[in-house]
């Protein structure tokens, strides 16, 4: 059987393996034949109303299960709002960050069996029946990048502040601030501390293929590089190892990659996000990387540090473009690497 690992953040991340679903279920000889597992990040993940929330992996659950809002490209479709509701009347803080009544549900079963002493890996695998198996079987299988508690903070610039800065949870920065306020440093707390979660590190060392998507360098793939041992994993697997450009024409498509890039030294272009993720012939963690059309002009300095390198449309419009661009991805290394 043939097996490819993806490291995916949320909404980007859970289009393109939707499209890579769909291109190998194009190929006869590799629909039947092909086992995908998506290693999500984790670092997004919090506490709010004594329910634990991670968003990545709900948003590819609820994704490639087939029960996304496809209009918001998170929570569950045919969402309400009454619990919600009741909760601003009762003047709780942190309304903000929406939680519907369905989506709760969720939330619900997972902060129980956390309680109960269960990993998070074994939660994950325990939604996941619900949502992947009956479609799937074994052709599709969800990881989180670790079973420890791992959190995303930014210290942004507030005038108000003594200091002239605070520092905010990911979910403030991103659905509160909308990131809009500039950030000055970005803090994963937890994760030099953390460990893979079972079956995370194998399934980089036994794949046939690895797929960077087209998250986001900083708070999606950059926290999953970061787990201990991941990199390792990657710089020592058989597996070529590909990615996909989030940046077009200089911005990215969705999120806040455009805001956080700048914060760790990178500039924001398809060219400056390939080389920092670097070659492996180099040390990096790639062999190829995938950019957009409108960045052909890049492809000669990636080529010069070791990449292979091409141009294709990457905006992930339909399923069928997303499909074209996984397929592109695997034929940029179908040949092996040299």
């Amino acid at each position: 059987m043939r097996s490819i690992t993806v490291l995916s953040g949320g909404v980007g991340g859970a289009r393109f393996v939707s499209g890579l679903r769909h291109a190998l279920a194009g190929d006869p000889l590799s629909a039947e034949d092909a086992r995908i597992t998506v290693i999500a990040n984790t670092a997004d993940d919090w506490w709010i109303h004594g329910l634990k929330v991670c968003p990545d992996l709900d948003t590819l659950m609820y994704t490639l299960g087939d029960g996304i809002d496809p209009q918001r490209g998170w929570g569950r479709r045919d969402e309400t709002w009454s619990i919600k509701t009741e909760l601003q009347e009762y003047g709780v803080d942190r309304t903000w960050f929406g939680l519907g009544d369905r989506d709760i549900a969720t939330h619900l079963v997972r902060t129980q069996m956390l309680e109960a002493g269960y990993p998070l890996s074994e939660v994950t695998q325990a939604l996941c029946r619900r949502w992947l198996a009956p479609a799937y079987g074994d052709g599709l299988r969800l990881l989180p990048m670790s079973d420890d508690r791992v959190e995303t903070h930014l210290a942004i610039t507030d005038p108000e502040s003594p200091s002239g800065r605070r520092v905010v949870h990911f979910q403030e920065y991103w659905v509160k601030l909308q990131a809009k306020v500039p950030a000055e440093t970005i803090v994963v707390v937890g994760l030099e501390e953390s460990a893979p979660a079972p079956g995370v590190l194998e399934a980089i060392t036994e794949a046939d293929l690895v797929i960077v998507p087209p998250s986001n360098p900083v708070v999606s793939v950059g926290t999953i590089l970061g787990v201990p041992g991941i990199r390792d994993a990657l710089a020592s697997t058989a597996a070529p190892v590909v990615g996909l450009s989030p940046i077009i024409g200089g911005d990215h498509v969705r999120g806040m990659a455009a805001q956080l890039l700048p914060v760790i030294g990178v500039d924001v272009t398809a060219e400056a996000v390939g080389l920092h993720y670097g070659a492996r012939s180099s040390g990096g963690v790639l062999d190829g990387w995938l950019v957009d059309s409108a960045d052909a002009d890049a492809l000669p300095a990636l080529r010069a540090a070791g990449l292979r390198a091409e141009a294709v449309p990457l905006l992930m419009s339909d399923v069928e473009a997303t499909a074209a661009m996984a397929r592109a991805a695997m034929d940029l290394v179908a040949n092996g690497v040299s």
